[in-house]
């Protein structure tokens, strides 16, 4: 895969071809008053990331009636790029004036009170506590995965689900694969025993390093892991939550969200050492078991030059399936023909469902693929057997905390005398307790 964030994205798009007909074929949407004394969804952006402008054009494109109203980031060159972009392909629907374009860490309030909906996507450390002061003002959200980094990311996007149901608000999930149509007639072919009782996963996600960027020179320390959050664990949780967690959300679906017993891993860092690659690993294994036998044999990395895989493969008893292919071997022999772009999809759906009053809340399903992740990546940072049970209870973070973080803060990990950052090691870190 490219190293360039955009592409990257991008070629899962390629590969999913564009939206079916039909799920463009909303039907007549009720109109009801959102802003202004209009039929207008003012939309804003917290993150100006090619993620976060992705959404903003899925969000623009699923409803005529929405404008963007307001972005921000730490970097505020990002900013003026986005909106800039932005401008070109929706012209005046896009309504961000200088005023509601915000920088640093605190921008994301003044977008909250700008808007309708929020499409968060940023650093993910800030993702579930973004969503909950959202849902707290009474907007609707789109989160990005991962959605938490950590157990206490778990515990306050749990919050954030209650919430939304409380207040019949939407949480709408960047876990894309629960909105491919192809992937869900898979998933119920297996439901329905085409390949009979479910008896291991594979699971790939083996690409070359993701958006690596160097060092402006006007960089404080704060800027520049910010503006590389990837390589950063206290502020993207690393690979495994941040793009292994698509095939682990995948494997969730087909178990029925039942959770996984207990999980082991493998990981380090072997040849992606210099400092512009932060402190995150740059290969993980991870074996998932279930109470039933049922193992899930996980993989991601970010190395150059190596062999690249991204995929869902399902073995069954009577046969097996891929779920990106969207496709089955065995005797019940089956592949789906349609295109879909779930990208587009979950924004549509989203924007269906404001429109509809019937508030759609993905909550349950964020929390079971994210905290899978979370428990593969500290299982492969310390070395230790980590339990469902365990990683659930637990209230341990990537400090610091969310809300106290600060534009004049000192990051928690700083690099050493050679510039290079320093690394957990299995076998001798210890995250838990």
């Amino acid at each position: 895969m490219s190293r360039n964030c955009e592409s990257t994205r991008r070629e899962f798009l390629k590969n999913s071809g564009v939206l079916t007909a039909a799920a463009l074929a909303a039907g007549a949407r009720p109109q009801h008053v959102h802003a202004a004394g209009s039929d207008v969804i003012r939309v804003g952006m917290i993150g100006c990331g090619s993620r976060c402008t992705g959404a903003a054009v899925e969000a623009l494109t699923a409803d005529p009636g929405a404008r963007l109203v307001a972005m921000c980031d730490v970097i505020p060159e990002r900013i003026q790029e986005k909106r800039k972009r932005l401008i070109q392909q929706f012209k005046d629907r896009v309504a961000v004036d200088d005023d509601h374009c915000f920088s640093g860490l605190g921008g994301f309030r003044h977008v909250i009170e700008s808007s309708d909906v929020v499409l968060i996507a940023c650093a993910a450390k800030f993702h579930p506590w973004y969503a909950l002061e959202a849902l707290k003002a009474g907007k609707h959200v789109f989160m990005e995965k991962p959605h938490g980094i950590d157990p206490l990311g778990i515990q306050t996007l749990k919050k954030a689900a209650a919430l939304a149901e409380e207040k019949n608000l939407c949480l709408v999930s960047g876990l894309q694969s629960r909105y491919h149509s192809g992937y869900e007639e898979t998933i119920r072919r297996i439901h329905d025993g085409d390949i009979g009782d479910v008896v291991c996963f594979e699971e790939y996600f083996l690409r070359a390093p993701y958006c690596v960027t160097e060092r402006e020179p006007w960089m404080n320390e704060l800027q520049w892991q910010c503006s590389t959050q990837y390589h950063f664990n206290w502020l993207s949780g690393d690979d495994i939550p941040q793009s292994l967690v698509h095939n682990l959300d995948r494997v969730s679906w087909v178990m029925g969200d039942e959770p996984p017993l207990k999980c082991l891993g493998l990981g380090g860092r072997s040849t992606m050492t210099a400092p512009r690659y932060g402190n995150v690993f740059d290969h993980h294994s991870v074996v998932y078991e279930y109470e039933t036998g049922v193992k899930v044999f996980a993989f991601c990395r970010t190395t150059e030059n190596c062999y690249n895989d991204n995929s869902s493969i399902v073995h069954g008893t009577k046969g097996k399936a891929s779920l990106l292919g969207s496709e089955i071997w065995g005797d019940k022999a089956w592949k789906w023909k349609g295109a879909c772009n779930p990208y587009q999809a979950e924004h549509d759906a989203l924007f269906r469902a404001i429109r509809s009053g019937e508030a759609l809340n993905n909550g349950d399903f964020m929390v079971y693929g994210t905290l899978m992740g979370i428990m593969g990546q500290i299982a492969c940072y310390t070395g230790a057997e980590i339990s469902w049970e365990t990683v659930s209870q637990s209230d341990f973070s990537f400090g610091p905390l969310p809300e106290d973080c600060h534009d004049d803060m000192e990051p928690p990990v700083l690099p050493g005398e050679d510039g290079s950052y320093p690394v957990y090691q299995p076998g001798i870190t210890d995250l838990l307790g």
